[in-house]
């Protein structure tokens, strides 16, 4: 067999694999997302880890929730949707005291919308612990229930946990997404927020393919 046919034959073979490739990386790190210098060990290693990093104070987070709420109930068995409250200041950390309470408390699902919807749409002052005592306890959980498990070992514990978090995530504004610990989808990059959850799914992929 000739040289030239030898060769004719490898691009043949190469050429569709490059183009396979080339469509299947269509986000292209450092533009589309950021690869973090180290990854974030993950809450199940066993699984593909999307961490939402928000908090109830922001507009933006709660527009986001209308798109990405959807798109959490489409997610298959190998990926675990987490939320990681920012605190990056103190006033803050009151609402990631309560998004943690309401998780312990097994609650979250009766009161995280509407505590974005309690401050956005309602305008509720809602910014100290007698304030999220009050809303929570319209929402039907016990008050005092409330206040021992808001200000508990364990949610101290998860609140030193997201400031770590959120470090090694290099996070610089919310809404933001890390996908298993490894890679940082922003709107700033993605565009908008159908664009940060489409680079998601891509980055999910990406990982599930890695993973074979």
């Amino acid at each position: 067999m000739s040289k030239w046919i030898k060769r004719l034959m490898f691009i043949a073979l190469v050429a569709p694999m490059a183009m396979c490739q080339a469509q299947t990386e269509q986000y292209q790190a450092g533009i589309d997302y950021e690869v973090l210098p180290q990854a974030i060990r993950t809450a199940n290693p066993s699984k593909i880890e999307v961490n939402e990093v928000f908090h109830y104070g922001c507009i933006h987070c709660f527009n986001f929730e209308k798109t990405i709420h959807p798109w959490t109930e489409k997610l298959a068995d190998d990926v675990d949707f987490q939320r990681t409250p920012a605190i990056w200041q103190s006033a803050l950390e009151p609402y990631a005291r309560a998004y943690y309470t309401a998780k312990l408390l097994k609650v979250l699902d009766k009161t995280h919308v509407p505590l974005f919807e309690a401050i956005h749409v309602n305008r509720q002052p809602i910014r100290s612990e007698q304030d999220l005592v009050k809303f929570f306890g319209q929402q039907g959980v016990d008050e005092a229930k409330f206040t021992k498990v808001y200000n508990s070992f364990g949610v101290n514990s998860m609140i030193g946990q997201a400031k770590a978090r959120a470090i090694g995530y290099r996070t610089q504004g919310t809404p933001e997404m890390v996908v298993n610990g490894k890679y940082r989808v922003t709107t700033r990059m993605s565009k908008n927020f159908n664009g940060m959850l489409e680079v998601a799914t891509f980055l999910i992929e990406k990982e599930r393919k890695a993973a074979l």
